[in-house]
């Protein structure tokens, strides 16, 4: 039997790594029940730090030794609690937290646990050996790069150094109605309005021989996006038509080719650059306001689009 996790390679890390944690803590389970120990796997971070304490902790201490989230810690406090393995108090130091410390029953369950614990590690040995013999260091370094710079940040960093923003020429014209057409065709219900035909098929006229510009994203040898710079006078541009393809959103290529207008408005001198935005577009809203968009009637200089719902200024 195939197994499609397995295909997917460094895409499903995570995924393999949740897998073979969740066989460790059903074998965990086992070798409890079969010693006759109330006992789970999913207990032992907790329990164990709290057995190696001279002093109760609070749950926050906890979380912060074995790096868990404050609520996986109460979660699993919540059961230890329940089969009477630990104490819950009020902290005489701050009445708004609780310390935690083991119960006598869960002291005396520790002494039945340390052997155990002895066997359940060569074991776990012998499993982890098989794929390298250093894998405990492995895991450490691989915690570490984690911690040091998270994922997302990483994949941000790689789509910066695999895009580029560029500007018009002509050899790309043709994307700009390949982006922007199908889009605007469905926003608009296949109905394109008067401004659209003319400019979606000359961009060139529309808005470079104007005084704008228009800027396309690429990515590794793909246009992937698109944006135009409108003039609107001596001191305003309005940008329009910001398109991304849909297979590579959510990737920061909007903000990139936005803050490119940005910068090309104030190469240019210019005080203020607008938009024209619909209803239909809450997210693209988000990111208008994170960067510093806010909303404002239309300037005498705008022509606006029957399809317009907001209008959106940035003083530059």
């Amino acid at each position: 039997m195939t197994d499609p996790i397995r295909k997917l390679g460094h895409l499903a890390g995570a995924t393999r790594f949740r897998r073979i944690s969740e066989k460790l803590y059903l074998d965990g389970d086992k070798i409890y029940k079969e010693a006759g120990i109330d006992f789970k796997a999913s207990w032992f971070p907790v329990f164990y730090v709290l057995s190696k304490s001279d002093a109760p902790l609070a749950i926050m201490e906890i979380a912060n030794q074995i790096d868990f989230s404050h609520i996986s810690v109460k979660n699993v406090l919540r059961e230890l609690e329940k089969v009477e393995l630990i104490t819950i108090k009020v902290n005489p130091l701050d009445k708004r937290s609780k310390i935690v410390s083991l119960s006598k029953k869960g002291e005396q369950l520790l002494i039945r646990l340390r052997p155990l614990w002895l066997s359940f590690t060569k074991a776990l040995k012998e499993v982890f050996d098989t794929g390298h013999p250093d894998l405990l260091n492995i895991l450490d370094r691989i915690d570490q790069a984690s911690n040091k710079m998270p994922i997302n940040e990483r994949m941000q960093i790689n789509t910066r150094q695999n895009l580029s923003i560029v500007d018009y020429r002509p050899s790309l014209k043709s994307y700009f109605y390949e982006l922007t057409t199908p889009w605007l065709m469905n926003v608009l219900d296949g109905e394109l309005e008067e401004e659209d035909k003319f400019t979606l098929s000359n961009p060139d006229k529309a808005y470079i021989e104007t005084g704008g510009f228009l800027f396309f994203a690429k990515y590794e040898n793909e246009i992937v996006g698109c944006v135009v710079l409108k003039r609107l006078d001596e001191d305003s541009f309005e940008f329009a038509k910001l398109f991304i393809r849909p297979d590579y959103r959510k990737l920061g290529i909007a903000t990139r080719l936005i803050e490119r207008c940005i910068t090309r408005c104030k190469e240019n001198e210019a005080k203020e650059l607008w938009l024209q935005t619909t209803l239909s577009m809450p997210q693209a809203h988000k990111l208008y306001y994170k960067l510093g968009f806010n909303d404002q009637p239309s300037p005498p200089q705008m022509d606006v689009l029957k399809r317009t719902d907001k209008i959106m200024c940035m003083a530059l």
